[in-house]
């Protein structure tokens, strides 16, 4: 059985301008940014980069290779392939942990601390463990061999797609390609295009489980019909915090728009991938209308956070309306005392008997604030809010 390549891949958005700041960082470990130099050289170090290009194929890209014998190649809208053409059917395996160490532990981490500065991003997307899609092409194997393939990986087989040029076994991280007589950069196309597809409908995922945690703990700071003053304030944090992520992930939702188009355009244009789009053309469809889906209900989650917030910013002025009126109080008390000494022959004088007289005042007017300061703080506050059937969504 020969086994040709491995390739794995990833997206994430980028634009041509962040294209040219890493093709400036890989050839000459530079930044127009503000980042250590130190770190930034140690980075580009442990990367082992090899020959650079930069090349043009439907969209401009940077490839470059590595000691290590895998092949790097970054397109200007984030996609990036890691292909090792270095590979045996004996060392299959440890082949496909060594281009995924690589990616994940010297790639991703130089990268992420190029782009460190700016927009962050939400703590819970950068702490989501990423499945990779793992490409293994094969040449001229029988479809005995190929299914022997996937049942040393996976045991289920989500599709199989047959042609004249090239055959594919696919389990849910694993794609078997069998290469008849198509060339290796055909082939990489169509693997470009699948890890492009399967990334942005796995992004869209998981800002659909996003949406309902986030919504979940807005529902927990209202869950109850009445709330203490003093919790008022921490509620209020808690929603602000949502707030903020809510408007960070929003941002990315509203980016994607701008590169589905392109990629399907792309495409659509290559007859190379012609046979490929028979079945996969009408996914970038599907993939629109599952964006749209997942923006409206954003605009949903954005609306409702906002409409807790203003409830809550409204208890809180009721919190200081009542702080007002026990000041009031306290402040007649200090009139009553200065009318006791107005209307009676014997205002209390500098005396013993005329200090305690004022101290017992000062006593009893911390008390009344501090007893009116308490109530405030464990009055229960309603939150009058309208339930909705959540079953239906």
């Amino acid at each position: 059985m020969k086994v040709n390549s491995i390739y794995v891949g990833g997206w994430f958005q980028r634009t041509m301008l962040q294209l040219s700041e890493i093709y400036d960082f890989l050839r000459e470990c530079k930044t127009q940014l503000h980042l250590d130099p130190n770190k930034l050289a140690q980075y580009h170090k442990q990367l082992e980069i090899g020959k650079i290009d930069y090349g043009v194929s439907g969209e401009e890209y940077v490839e470059f290779t590595t000691a290590l014998n895998i092949k790097v190649r970054i397109f200007e809208d984030g996609l990036i392939t890691l292909k090792n053409n270095q590979v045996s059917e004996d060392t299959l395996f440890a082949d496909i942990t060594r281009v995924t160490d690589y990616y994940e532990n010297k790639l991703s981490p130089a990268f992420s601390y190029l782009f460190s500065l700016g927009a962050p991003v939400p703590k819970e997307l950068a702490n989501i463990e990423t499945v990779y899609p793992y490409f293994i092409v094969c040449d001229n194997i029988t479809k005995t061999e190929m299914n022997d393939l996937l049942s040393r990986t996976e045991k289920q087989k989500y599709f199989e797609f047959d042609n004249t040029k090239y055959d594919v076994v696919r389990g849910d991280k694993y794609y078997f390609i069998n290469n008849k007589k198509q060339s290796l950069d055909n082939i990489e196309r169509y693997i470009e295009e699948q890890i492009f597809i399967r990334e942005f409908k796995g992004q869209l995922h998981r800002y659909l489980n996003l949406h309902r945690i986030i919504w979940e703990k807005i529902d927990n700071v209202k869950e109850n019909a009445h709330v203490k003053g003093s919790d008022i304030v921490k509620f209020s944090s808690k929603l602000e915090g949502y707030a903020k992520t809510i408007n960070l992930i929003d941002g990315r939702i509203n980016q994607m728009s701008t590169y589905l188009p392109t990629r399907e355009k792309i495409a659509k244009s290559d007859p190379e991938l012609a046979e490929f789009l028979v079945i996969s053309g009408y996914r970038y469809e599907t993939l629109k209308d599952t964006l749209d889906y997942i923006k409206y209900l954003w605009s949903m989650t954005k609306n409702y956070v906002s409409s807790a917030q203003k409830l809550f910013d409204g208890l809180g002025s009721q919190i200081t309306e009542k702080s007002v009126s026990n000041l009031t109080i306290v402040t007649s008390m200090g009139v009553g005392a200065s009318l006791i000494e107005l209307f009676t022959e014997s205002a209390p004088s500098f005396t013993l008997f005329g200090f305690l007289y004022f101290f017992a005042l000062a006593i009893v007017g911390w008390a009344v604030n501090k007893i009116m300061s308490t109530i405030s703080e464990n009055r229960k506050y309603e939150i009058s809010d309208i339930e909705y059937d959540k079953n239906i969504k």
